[in-house]
C-alpha cells in the first residue's frame, strides 16, 4: 500500500491529480469513484470465496478466474490508497521512492492480468477444441505449473523494471495526470531522454501483452474454426456461449490498456482530464466488470452464490429461533 503525505512540495515528490479541472467536485466524484472500488472488491472477493468454497467449482475454468479474482484485487487495491486521498483529503505529494513501488504494482498486476487471460484462453481452446483431451491436459499440476510460469514471467519483469528505475532520477514538483503512478506519464519528467525510456516501456508492454492477445486472437481464430464444423445449431450455441465471458474480460481489459498507452505516448495535446478518465477506467473497469459479468453469465457461479446465500439465511434463522428471537 503505497503513502501519501499532506505536506507542501518539494525536490523529492510528484504531484497527483485527479479529474484536473475539477477539484472544486472532488467529493461529489469520490462518491461513484467508492461505489466503483466497492464493487471491485466485494465482487472478485465474492467470486473467490465461492469458489474456494465450493467443490463442484474446483475445475480448471473456475481456477482460471480465482487467478483474474486475485489480480483484479490486488489492481485495485494497490491504486486504492492514492486515489481516495487525492478526492477526499486533497493528499497529493507522493514520494519518488513511493512512485516508484505504485508503479510496479499497477503494471506488475496488469502484466499478471493479460497473462491470466491468455491462460483462459488456451483453457476455452482446450474444452472447445480438444474436449476429449481436456481433462487430461488440464490436470491440477498442469495448472499449477501454468500458475507458476505465469509467476516467473512477472518476476522476471519486476525485478527488470526495478533495477531500470532505480537508476532513473526525476524533476521533482511535477504534476502528473493522474491520481495514481503510471510509468508513460511519470518517464516524462526524468532527467534521461523520455522518449527513449518511453518508448522502450511501450515496446515491453507491447511485446508482453502483445504476445498475450496474439495467442488470445489465435486461440478464437482456432475455436471459431472448430466451431464451423459442428453441424447442430444448438451445440454451436452453447460452445460460444462458454466464450463469452472471457471475450468481455478480453476486451474491457485491452482497450482501455492500449488507449491509455497511446494517447500518453503520442497524443501530446490531449487534455490531461481525457487522460485522467482513460486511466480510471483502465484500473476500475476491468475489477468492476469482471466479477459482475462471470456472475450474471455463467449458471454454475449463481448458483454457487444463491446456495451460500440461503445456506447463510437459513442458519441465521435457525439461531433467531433457538434464542427466542
Amino acid at each position: 500500500m503505497v503513502i501519501v503525505n499532506n505536506t507542501t512540495s518539494s525536490s523529492s515528490t510528484f504531484l497527483l491529480t485527479a479529474f484536473p479541472g475539477l477539484e472544486v467536485a472532488h467529493i461529489w466524484i469520490s462518491i461513484p469513484v467508492c461505489c466503483l472500488y466497492t464493487i471491485a472488491l466485494l465482487g472478485n472477493s465474492m467470486i473467490l470465496f465461492v469458489i474456494i468454497v465450493e467443490q463442484s467449482l474446483h475445475k480448471p475454468m473456475y481456477y482460471f478466474l480465482s487467478m483474474l479474482s486475485v489480480v483484479d484485487l490486488g489492481l485495485t487495491i494497490s491504486t486504492l490508497p492514492t486515489v481516495l486521498g487525492v478526492l477526499w483529503f486533497h493528499s497529493v505529494e507522493i514520494s519518488f521512492k513511493a512512485c516508484r513501488i505504485q508503479m510496479l504494482f499497477v503494471h506488475g498486476f496488469s502484466l499478471l492480468e493479460s497473462s491470466v487471460l491468455e491462460a483462459m484462453a488456451f483453457d476455452r481452446f482446450m474444452a472447445i477444441c480438444y474436449p476429449l483431451k481436456y481433462a487430461t491436459v488440464l490436470t491440477h499440476m498442469m495448472i499449477l505449473v501454468i500458475g507458476l510460469v505465469i509467476c516467473l514471467r512477472q518476476v522476471i519483469f519486476l525485478f527488470s523494471m526495478a533495477l531500470a528505475l532505480k537508476s532513473v532520477s526525476f524533476h521533482g514538483g511535477q504534476e502528473l495526470s493522474h491520481p495514481f503512478c503510471y510509468h508513460p506519464d511519470v518517464i516524462k519528467y526524468s532527467y534521461s531522454n523520455p522518449w527513449i525510456s518511453s518508448f522502450l516501456g511501450m515496446f515491453l508492454q507491447l511485446y508482453l501483452c502483445g504476445t498475450d492477445l496474439l495467442f488470445i486472437l489465435l486461440s478464437y481464430a482456432l475455436i471459431l474454426r472448430t466451431v464451423r464444423n459442428i453441424v447442430a445449431p444448438k451445440k454451436q450455441q452453447k460452445a460460444l456461449s462458454t466464450c463469452v465471458c472471457h471475450l468481455c474480460a478480453v476486451t474491457v481489459f485491452y482497450v482501455p490498456m492500449i488507449s491509455l498507452s497511446f494517447t500518453h505516448r503520442l497524443l501530446n495535446s490531449t487534455p490531461k482530464v481525457v487522460c485522467s478518465i482513460l486511466a480510471n477506467v483502465y484500473l476500475l473497469l476491468p475489477p468492476v466488470l469482471n466479477p459482475v459479468i462471470y456472475s450474471l453469465k455463467t449458471k454454475t457461479i449463481r448458483q454457487a452464490v444463491l446456495r451460500l446465500l440461503q445456506s447463510k439465511g437459513s442458519r441465521g434463522s435457525n439461531v433467531r429461533s433457538l434464542t427466542g428471537g
